[in-house]
């Protein structure tokens, strides 16, 4: 077996070429360094314009996203700028080949993430709700818009937690945005009774509703009569108020409180469901004789007597026969 023998020197020239190439390139990397630094400056100085427009625009979260964009864009390319600077071997051309493969890679690594991106730029672009906006996406979250980041959208729930939402899904699914119009409608539907009277009943709940604070007077409130109820009339009572939750909630309270005083005052009945019970006895004097009892009520003729009425009665009967023949005997 030959045996491998260790030269100290060429260790010692290998580092010192590796050292004179390093120095060689020192010019280089610093010019690269510059040329990197200058378009991180100017990255972050057309972000900073770019939130600025967005922000005359009142479109502060298109800015934020789009201006980061931008800078990171504009430093990627000082970087691939710097790269061939220390690297003259390298072309620009080769850094976009490499950056292309690269980049597909990336794309399969990270699918989610950048579809949560994309589906975020586009909501920003085309503004289906903004910022303070009151939604309700599909999966049942309700609340205010916060954010509108390039992965999720955040959303404050009415009773103060954080929902997070990826972008993707509030792009696909459905969303209903109840503040996108000023004026938002409510109705109930109230029974009253069936032989009061309709243009009554319907005039005083339109006054009650109309003397609310925060009902708007146009449109103005109005009733409908959609049912004839087996215990009611039932009258749909629609008003509006402003589209946000707080005046929805709150007037529709008033609303309710208003009209029932109204009608309590003028005496129009608002009954409540009512149920007619029939008890008798199901254990006759003919139970278990098919032919003239039958389970609930008797089967034809007279009502017959209950069972406990009918065992008395034959008792009375027998202890009379018996005293009868009592005395015939003696």
């Amino acid at each position: 077996m030959e045996e491998v023998e260790a030269n100290p020197g060429l260790i010692f020239d290998k580092l010192d070429s590796w050292l004179d190439g390093l120095f060689r390139l020192l010019p280089n990397i610093a010019v690269a360094l510059v040329v990197l630094l200058i378009f991180w400056l100017l990255g972050k100085g057309i972000a900073l314009l770019i939130r600025r427009a967005a922000r005359r625009h009142d479109r502060p979260s298109l800015g934020d996203v789009g201006g980061s964009l931008c800078r990171w864009a504009i430093t990627i390319i000082g970087l691939m700028l710097a790269i061939t600077i220390v690297a003259p071997s390298l072309t620009p051309g080769d850094l976009i080949a490499g950056l292309g493969v690269s980049s597909v890679a990336i794309g399969f690594a990270f699918k989610d993430i950048l579809q949560n991106m994309l589906a975020g730029i586009l909501i920003l672009l085309r503004q289906p709700f903004a910022v303070g906006d009151q939604i309700v996406v599909s999966s049942g979250h309700e609340g205010t818009v916060e954010r509108i980041e390039t992965r999720a959208t955040l959303i404050k729930t009415y009773d103060g937690r954080r929902v997070v939402i990826p972008n993707a899904d509030i792009y696909t699914d459905s969303v209903v945005v109840n503040t996108a119009f000023k004026k938002r409608r409510s109705e109930y539907d109230i029974g009253v009774g069936c032989n009061d009277d309709w243009d009554d009943s319907r005039r005083i709940m339109v006054e009650a509703c109309r003397g609310v604070k925060n009902v708007l007077d146009d449109p103005a409130p109005e009733t409908i009569p959609v049912e004839l109820g087996d215990f009611a009339n039932v009258v749909r009572l629609r008003w509006w108020t402003a589209s946000d939750q707080a005046s929805m909630i709150h007037t529709r309270g008033e609303v309710l409180q208003a009209v029932y005083k109204a009608l309590d005052d003028a005496g129009i009945d608002m009954p409540y469901p009512t149920q007619v019970q029939l008890f008798h006895d199901q254990t006759d004097e003919h139970d278990g004789d098919r032919a003239k009892q039958r389970e609930g009520w008797p089967a034809s003729g007279d009502d017959p007597a209950p069972r406990r009425i009918a065992d008395a009665l034959e008792k009375r009967d027998a202890s009379a026969r018996a005293k009868t023949e009592r005395s015939a005997e003696a």
